[in-house]
């Protein structure tokens, strides 16, 4: 059965970290909040977990699940070829709504899907996330609803799509909105905007002036 926690509560905040963690170690699912809306969350380096949280969301290999991490230090160990330009634009917006999708170390032992060598990243604005993400390390984390269903802004929302498939959800009452992080992908010579989100293009030219936006 799964537990929720009110992180707004300073006893049940610090006991549903440590049992979130505990659940992300064992390998089930857990939800979070972020700065943009609530996430779902597993393992990155679970590829029985990924494939959990997939089917928990009735989503398929072909649309593979990003990760969060908790500080922008772990990036040295997850990418290759990160550009200048990449690290200026996660000096600029880390923590914050800006996901880059750069290449991973081949040598990394995930499976996300089909991601065709490259991994999305992110590091969240939301404390009760980066406590979790500093705890557990990298996490596999999609917004926590069912594929074709609204993004969840709060733990109701997600507690009744996902239920029991959840170990432990984390209830940090609603989150900011339901504006999505800006997508941009760094691993061509030139930063590409594949999604617009809660950072516009006009934001990320003043970090990086040459960026394109996708057709």
């Amino acid at each position: 059965m799964a537990r929720r926690y009110d992180c707004n509560d300073a006893t049940d905040r610090t006991t549903g970290l440590r049992e979130a963690a505990s659940a992300v170690r064992r390998g089930e699912l857990v939800v979070l909040p972020t700065d943009t809306v609530y996430g779902l969350g597993a393992d990155a380096f679970s590829a029985e977990a990924v494939a959990d949280l997939l089917d928990a969301k009735g989503r398929g290999r072909n649309m593979p699940t990003p990760v969060l991490i908790g500080s922008p230090n772990t990036l040295h160990g997850l990418v290759t070829d990160f550009s200048e330009q990449a690290w200026e634009l996660v000096d600029a917006f880390w923590p914050g709504a800006l996901t880059l999708v750069a290449k991973h170390q081949p040598s990394l032992q995930w499976d996300l899907g089909d991601t065709r060598g490259t991994v999305a990243i992110r590091m969240p604005l939301h404390p009760v996330a980066i406590e979790l993400l500093t705890e557990v390390g990298p996490m596999a984390v999609s917004s926590a609803n069912l594929t074709g269903h609204p993004a969840p802004e709060d733990c109701d929302a997600a507690q009744e799509m996902l239920a029991d498939a959840v170990s432990v959800y984390l209830d940090g009452g609603k989150t900011p909105g339901i504006v999505p992080s800006s997508i941009v992908d760094v691993t061509g010579k030139v930063p590409l905007l594949l999604r617009a989100g809660a950072v516009d293009a006009d934001e990320l030219r003043k970090v990086v002036p040459d960026l394109e936006v996708a057709n």
